[in-house]
């Protein structure tokens, strides 16, 4: 086997000293306490960094300080026990989560996404687990996100709401599930 001595033009040995500086760079603790990924990592229990990671990664784009801030507001408004919220939440606790917004994803959308994450955890033990049974056939990864997001999705919802979870079968590359796929052992 024969390795290449360059990748577009940079020579092998550049790039590999670049490489190597990003993962220093960002493969640390303090990279990540200033991203969003910290905030599914606060938790212990997996059912609650799959919550925190898939509500986290949901709102993940604009600047990393107001989706932190937003991220955690959200953590704070579900008594900072993600998975118990999902489960226990009934209307009342729900109506509370109206007001919260980030960028376009509304209250509308985050009560939907609390009663999506409920059915799930109510038929499934965990997301994991629904990736990996949409992966059986053919071992993909881009299948068993798309079964994800049609369990998820299966309830009545807005339309506008299926904006907020990558549709990797669509052509969606899918950045922000790769950041939640970092807070599941599937990944």
């Amino acid at each position: 086997m024969s390795l290449k001595k360059s990748y577009n033009g940079i020579p092998a040995g550049e790039l590999k000293q670049f490489l190597d500086e990003k993962y220093l760079q960002y493969n640390n603790p303090s990279f990540i306490e200033c991203d969003p990924i910290s905030i599914p990592h606060r938790f212990i229990s997996n059912t609650d960094r799959e919550v925190a990671g898939f509500l986290t990664a949901a709102i993940a784009w604009g600047r990393r300080d107001l989706i932190l801030r937003s991220s955690r507001l959200l953590i704070e408004a579900m008594d900072n026990s993600p998975y118990e919220f999902i489960i226990s939440a009934g209307p009342d606790d729900l109506e509370k989560l109206s007001g919260f917004v980030h960028r376009t994803f509304n209250g509308t959308d985050c009560i939907f996404f609390m009663r999506g994450l409920k059915e799930i955890y109510c038929r499934f033990n965990s997301m994991e687990d629904i990736i990996l049974e949409g992966m059986k056939e053919t071992g993909s990864l881009r299948e068993g996100l798309s079964y994800l997001r049609e369990q998820f999705y299966s309830l009545p919802h807005e339309t506008r709401s299926e904006k907020h979870f990558a549709d990797v079968m669509n052509g969606s590359a899918g950045k922000r599930l790769n950041m939640f796929l970092r807070t599941i052992k599937v990944a």
